[in-house]
């Protein structure tokens, strides 16, 4: 997103980039890896008629295998290491991992034997998203710089519209 357009004409590229990327949205799982709740609280927020994250065409989904993209809350305690791996291994690719909050970041825990410390220790991590929590506005500015980071990693990615099938060609 350009820091110098309006909110107004922000979501619209956004929705926009996201339309051509992914056809019409892009669907996130969250993954909890131990935090105090506080992110999620947060990240919850964003789905309320003030933020309206369905509008720039991000969904929520419960399973993996349908997630485009994995936001993670938490320091990564290593009892949890197996199953976030799981759920990582889960998705389909192209896959992006956003770390959201200071505790993802590696935090206090950093010397916390029950911890690995920063998300990145267990999964490959595309975005950081510092806060404590963060806001809902950072949480979309790093959602936006993930759809960017995810065009990235896949370039020509195009996805078939409701109305062709995959024999017509067009």
């Amino acid at each position: 997103m350009n820091p110098g357009l309006d909110a107004p004409e922000a979501a619209r590229q956004l929705r926009e980039q996201i339309a051509a990327q992914f056809g019409r949205s892009l669907h996130i799982r969250t993954l909890d890896t131990g935090s105090c709740t506080v992110c999620e609280q947060e990240i919850r927020l964003l789905s309320a008629p003030h933020y309206d994250l369905h509008r720039l065409g991000f969904f929520f989904t419960p399973a993996p295998r349908h997630a485009d993209l994995l936001l993670v809350t938490g320091p990564m305690v290593r009892a949890f290491e197996v199953a976030a791996r799981k759920a990582y291994e889960a998705m389909p690719g192209p896959k992006i991992v956003v770390a959201t909050g200071a505790c993802a970041l590696g935090g206090v825990y950093q010397a916390d034997p029950f911890v690995h410390g920063q998300v990145g220790a267990v999964l490959p991590v595309d975005v950081w998203i510092p806060g404590c929590p963060p806001s809902p506005l950072a949480l979309l500015h790093g959602l936006s710089v993930a759809v960017g980071r995810l065009a990235e990693k896949a370039p020509g990615l195009t996805f078939i519209a409701d109305d062709e099938s995959p024999g017509d060609g067009t």
